[in-house]
């Protein structure tokens, strides 16, 4: 039986930082993966996307599906150290919204690649590349695999995918920011009974709520937050992700086991984390 697996590269948000405070949860930004019915989906090209390209180095002829949330630099800064994608006879269709002002995933991907910012542009890239703009509410159909996708409250828009395959369910919810009187309708709806919800806990409450430096608008998200969708929706497991830059590794085991108290399911994305639901 084909598998249905979730493995994480990259979990971090805004900015990669390796070093000796954040080897346990990882440095590198958001990247993950899902190996479902004999086929790969890939969600966000952070760094961690580099990583994912280098173990792929060993097989040939690889196909894939690479969905963005959006193109904020942190979820875009992989695709150029994408290694894969300078391959020919490889295949990757991308996914991912439009911006505010209209530039399509392909545009934003190449824009980042031009001179001063990069020294080769994406048309150097040999494998066969299609790209396909997507808005909230549509569905994907591959196979028998279908995602999903819905709107997140994050500046510039981005969206949210709902994999779901073989009577499983996985949830990808980075960069939404919750609101202060009701739950959002749309990451409820989206995480709806779903097996794995990854939702972005870039923040904790207190951190969000600070007097001085309040992190309210700025596009993401507090674990308490996490914890009312998940319960809402019903979802089996919960899945902390986007970790702010400033969290080591200590503090991410305080949240993990707070949030335990409330959902003894719960974890903490980590990089090099597998999840196997089949």
């Amino acid at each position: 039986m084909a598998e249905f697996a979730v493995r994480f590269w990259g979990v971090r948000g805004s900015i990669a930082v390796p070093g000796p405070d954040t080897v346990r949860y990882g440095g590198n930004t958001p990247c993950v993966e899902m190996r479902v019915g004999g086929q790969r989906l890939i969600f966000d090209g952070g760094t961690g996307l580099r990583v994912l390209g280098k173990t792929l180095m060993g097989e040939k002829n690889i196909q894939a599906h690479l969905f963005f949330s959006h193109s904020h630099w942190d979820h875009i800064q992989g695709f150029p150290f994408f290694t894969p994608a300078y391959m020919a006879g490889n295949c990757f269709h991308i996914y991912g919204p439009a911006t505010y002002n209209g530039y399509s995933i392909k545009q934003s991907l190449s824009n980042q690649m031009i001179d001063p910012n990069f020294p080769v542009p994406l048309q150097i890239m040999q494998a066969d590349l299609h790209f396909h703009d997507l808005t909230a509410g549509e569905k994907i159909t591959l196979g028998e695999i279908t995602v999903e996708t819905g709107s997140l409250n994050h500046p510039n828009y981005a969206l949210g995918y709902r994999v779901s395959w073989g009577g499983k369910t996985v949830v990808y919810a980075s960069d939404t920011e919750h609101y202060p009187d009701r739950l959002d309708r749309s990451v409820v709806h989206l995480a709806r009974h779903a097996d794995v919800l990854i939702y972005d806990a870039n923040y904790t409450d207190e951190e969000y709520h600070h007097p001085v430096t309040p992190r309210r608008g700025w596009g993401h998200s507090t674990w308490q937050a996490g914890v009312q969708v998940a319960q809402a929706a019903q979802v089996k497991q919960l899945v902390l992700f986007h970790h702010d830059a400033s969290h080591d590794d200590p503090f991410l085991d305080e949240i993990e086991a707070q949030v335990r108290q409330v959902l003894p399911n719960s974890v903490l994305a980590r990089e090099g984390m597998v999840l196997q639901l089949l």
